[in-house]
């Protein structure tokens, strides 16, 4: 591991000449060229990680407005998604504090069949399948990604201590954090990528998606279907060799629920029937977030104080802020148009709909190797959003498939979320890797495709 310093001096000089190249050769005008140097010099150091990506993103903003204009600085801020993102901390926080997540393991382990505890096999299995799904439950009533899995680690850890065998306990921890992060893609604000992405298609061309549009053409293959490849992946994996290397504890009186508990549950399922509504109400998915977090801070009715919003860490706005001020200026610029010429050159004409989806997929996935996935999101959605209209095709199938692309991946330092759960110090970066390349390999080659023919046919 390089030390932070050691990485800051590298990755600043590295960044300074990255930035200086393009300011030398960009094309187009002067402002396109400024731009892309501030957008290549802040990649740079988020990909180096010399300093916290926050830090970075403050950099940005303030390159951004010294060189443009405040109102483009701080135009992520002003931005439905990113408030989205901060009342789905409130959220995390709240259901954190309540024990509500607590309530999960006691649940699933009391439904155990008897029959089914005495084998570590079977147990596993089905363990396995009800957790996944539990966990991909949990991400239509939590958003944030990263919130969902600091709160499901400790749980899954408990729940794995079940099993003697390790292979058994990786398996128990990594295919339910897995099936929330990757199963989120069919849920709108269940990922900060899919957040992002319609966030940015909305300031970009004016087309809002809406939480059930995404829910129903996503929800079944990339939100069900793909945690139950998840769990077949981590069973094939790490399920147990030992049938007897298990211990169960016997089920001890009445499930007991808290008030609390019960309280943080009902409010949740409040703000799911606000999104589920959308399609009658017409308000952004953050309305709904901002109805939880009320009810669930406010005194008497709520669950939690209101001193826990001092635990929630919000660092996470200023990177928001930064990508969505870089996407705004590559916009303004014009070098969004610049890039989606270019991708449509490489297109043949009449490409249909199949084709361009796959090409978009490609493009998002071969550009999460360079950089962290949001980042991506700042830099790619943009030029899709011309491309797309270049192209003529929809621009909703676009953006949910780029969202799909950009929750697969390969290796840790691509997702701040698996740098999270690499964080929570119970496996280890092969382990992850491993995990994470063959759900990811397993998503493009049997679930893209399949859902890339719903949209062909549809659409």
């Amino acid at each position: 591991m390089v030390p932070a310093v050691d990485r800051l001096w590298l990755a600043v000089p590295a960044g300074t000449l990255a930035a200086a190249t393009v300011l030398g050769y960009a094309p187009g005008s002067s402002d396109m060229a400024t731009m892309l140097a501030i957008t290549v010099f802040c990649v740079c150091l988020w990909i180096g990680t010399p300093v916290e990506p926050w830090f970075t993103a403050l950099v940005c903003v303030g390159l951004v407005g010294v060189a443009f204009s405040t109102d483009l600085a701080l135009t992520g801020f002003r931005s439905p998604a990113t408030w989205l993102v901060v009342f789905g901390i409130l959220i995390g926080e709240a259901a954190r504090d309540s024990g509500l997540a607590g309530l999960v393991e006691r649940v699933v382990l009391r439904w155990m069949p008897g029959r089914v505890g005495t084998d570590a096999v079977a147990a596993y299995r089905y363990l396995l399948v009800v957790l996944c799904l539990a966990s991909l439950a949990f991400a239509v009533l939590v958003p944030s990604s990263l919130v969902r899995v600091l709160i499901l680690g400790p749980i899954l850890v408990s729940i794995g201590d079940l099993f003697a065998e390790r292979r058994a306990k990786v398996g128990i921890f990594l295919g339910p954090l897995f099936a929330t992060y990757y199963g989120a893609s069919g849920v709108l604000t269940g990922s900060l990528a899919n957040i992002i992405i319609t966030g940015l298609v909305e300031s970009g061309a004016d087309v809002a998606i809406s939480w059930t549009e995404w829910a129903l053409w996503m929800g079944p293959v990339m939100g069900v279907g793909r945690s139950l490849v998840v769990a077949a992946v981590a069973y094939a994996l790490y399920r147990p060799r030992d049938p007897d290397g298990i211990s169960v504890p016997e089920p001890d009186g009445v499930l007991d629920v808290s008030g609390r508990e019960k309280r943080m549950l009902a409010i949740l399922l409040v703000g799911v029937g606000v999104w589920a509504t959308d399609f009658v109400h017409g308000l952004h998915p953050l309305y709904g977030a901002l109805l939880v977090a009320l009810l669930a801070f406010t005194p008497r009715v709520g669950v939690v104080d209101t001193d826990v919003v001092g635990e929630a860490d919000f660092s996470i706005v200023f990177f928001l802020g930064a990508i969505f001020a870089v996407a705004e200026g590559l916009r303004r610029t014009g070098f969004t148009d610049l890039a989606a010429t270019e991708l449509l050159s490489y297109l043949p004409e009449d490409a249909g709909i199949a084709l361009t989806l796959a090409f978009v997929v490609f493009a998002a996935v071969s550009l999460a190797f360079l950089m962290e996935g949001l980042a991506v999101a700042s830099v790619l959605t943009p030029v899709l959003v011309s491309f797309a209209a270049s192209a003529g095709v929809p621009l909703a199938p676009v953006a949910m498939i780029e969202a799909v692309a950009l929750n697969a991946y390969f290796f840790p330092y691509q997702s701040a979320v698996m740098v999270a759960i690499l964080g929570l110090d119970v496996v280890d970066t092969v382990e992850l890797t491993r995990m994470a390349t063959v759900c990811t390999v397993a998503t493009l080659g049997l679930l893209v495709p399949v859902q890339i023919a719903v949209f062909a046919l549809f659409f």
